[in-house]
This record gives structure tokens, C-alpha cells and sequence, in this order.
């Protein structure tokens, strides 16, 4: 599976027409691309702002931003490629977000892992995640791709309160 994701930008030309702007591979700068890591993170565009702005055309490359596992605010989508174990892939630490994600998958096999179960996900599979306590798997033989999309939220107090304080928050 090659890791890479074609992106179509839309927008307005000066007449208020629609047009596309970009069609092809989203530019990358980050790290998040390699075996070592047992992953491919492919960043498709993310906005700061809580509500988009809808403007006729982007005024910069919002995958070119830091590269951040999780956004501080606003929203991001990205392809992540998990690679299986005979290709570097392991088990993610068991973790928590503070974002409301919905993540799909693409192709291959995962395995989600929860504090009271696991189940394995398929293509066509799609999990609401409510920054749960949980782990990603590729226990097969090929990799698997996924799409992401996080949104920032907070925690209610009524959640904190429940919440254990020794899992990793990412950011």
C-alpha cells in the first residue's frame, strides 16, 4: 500500500464560479512518515477555527502548519497508515484525546482496544470516538488505512470527575 492521498481544493474564482484549485498530493513536512514509527500520518488540511471561515479561496497550505498529533483548537483530517508488525508496526499506548474524532476505515483490518473490550474493524467501519481511553492495532499481515477526522472539545466536569489521571492526553 503506497501511503499517499489525493486532495481536491474547491473554491470561488473572481466571478463567484466554483473551481477546483489544487488536485494532487497534499504537500508534507513533518516526520510522521516512517516505518521507524510504524506509521504513515498524511496531513489532508486542518483549520484553527473553531467555525471555518468560508472564503473563495484558502490563503495559505494548512498541511504545511506544525505538525500536531492532536489540534489545540479547531479541526484536522489526516490518512494514517498503520503498518502490521512484520513491517514495523505496533500496538499504540493506550491513550486519550480531547477531541471528538471520527475515524473510518479505508482498507485493511485494526483492531480497536477499549478498557472493557476490543473489536476489530474493517473496511467500511466507522467509530465515533468521545476522547475514550483506547489503543489502535494492526494485527494482520498488510497495513491498514484510516481516516481521521478531530475536532477540539473539552471534557464535561461531570466526565473529569471520572476520568483516571495515568493515561498519556495527547496534543
Amino acid at each position: 500500500m503506497k501511503s499517499q492521498a489525493r486532495r481536491i481544493v474547491t473554491g470561488h474564482d473572481v466571478t463567484g464560479k466554483s473551481v477546483i484549485f489544487s488536485d494532487g498530493l497534499p504537500p508534507q513536512d513533518h516526520a510522521m512518515t516512517k516505518q521507524e514509527i510504524g506509521a504513515d500520518f498524511i496531513e489532508i488540511w486542518n483549520c484553527p477555527d473553531e467555525v471555518p471561515s468560508l472564503a473563495s479561496a484558502p490563503d495559505s497550505e494548512p498541511s504545511l502548519r506544525p505538525f500536531t498529533i492532536m489540534p489545540p483548537t479547531g479541526h484536522l483530517i489526516r490518512q494514517i497508515v498503520l503498518y502490521p508488525a512484520s513491517e514495523g508496526g505496533e500496538k499504540t499506548v493506550m491513550h486519550r484525546t480531547k477531541t471528538l474524532d471520527y475515524v473510518v476505515v479505508i482498507e485493511g483490518e485494526v483492531v480497536l482496544h477499549m478498557t472493557d473490550r476490543s473489536v476489530t474493524l474493517g473496511p467500511g467501519s466507522v467509530v465515533v470516538q468521545n476522547g475514550t481511553d483506547h489503543a489502535w492495532e494492526n494485527q494482520s499481515d498488510a497495513p491498514t488505512r484510516m481516516v481521521f477526522f478531530h475536532i477540539n472539545a473539552e471534557f464535561s466536569d461531570e466526565l473529569r470527575a471520572k476520568l483516571p489521571d495515568d493515561l498519556p492526553l495527547m496534543t
